[in-house]
């Protein structure tokens, strides 16, 4: 089976695009929702999040507060490589877990952070979501309802646009018009699917 890492800065359209892969019957694994599954409360991870980041990272059920935490590893680099240390080799686990599971041609992995985590010993193709700077900010403001500056505080914390762009197999141009983003993913599960094919022949 062939693997295919999706990519791309925060407000790329990432999770536009994997559900548009999803819609055409391409198996989806996304890192961002093992790491949610990660932080549920009674979870080893979350219990080190705690130990490290101390309990105000926590709400009031005891669930993971994320804007507080997102926060205070956004605004601190050594903040940020802790939290990684400790998510990131168990989500690592767990998506070799899952493809070892899946009968398909292809899956699309999803790990937003592809560039940052060294990740790409997982998958066999990396496909890059990729969206004007300008445009990533007004997405992350409106979904997340941050400000400007806190959204640009994200996005300079995350890879330059061009070590993922040297990454990629595929590069996915994500603007906003959905009808050109359809066809463009239509190609792309078309192509994925023929290289997957090729590789169980």
């Amino acid at each position: 089976m062939l693997v295919v890492g999706l990519t791309g800065g925060i407000g790329t359209g990432k999770t536009t695009v994997s559900e548009r892969f999803a819609h055409r019957g391409a198996p989806v694994i996304d890192t961002d929702l093992i790491a949610r599954e990660l932080v549920e409360p009674g979870q080893p991870a979350l219990g080190e999040i705690v130990n490290q980041f101390g309990p105000d990272c926590l709400d009031r059920d005891g669930r993971l507060h994320r804007a507080r935490l997102r926060e205070r590893v956004f605004a601190d680099a050594s903040g940020r490589r802790q939290l990684e240390a400790i998510l990131h080799p168990r989500i690592h686990a767990l998506v070799r877990e899952r493809i070892a599971a899946l009968i398909a041609s292809y899956c699309l992995v999803v790990i937003p952070l592809l560039a940052e985590t060294g990740m790409t010993d997982l998958v066999d193709r990396v496909l890059v979501v990729d969206a004007p700077e300008a445009e990533q900010i007004r997405r992350v403001m409106a979904r997340d309802r941050i400000g400007a500056e806190q959204a640009r505080r994200i996005l300079a914390a995350q890879a330059r646009r061009d070590q993922r762009l040297a990454l990629a197999d595929e590069i996915l141009e994500n603007s906003g018009n959905l009808d050109e983003l359809d066809r463009r993913v239509a190609a792309l599960h078309r192509h994925y699917s023929m290289l997957g094919a090729a590789r169980t022949s």
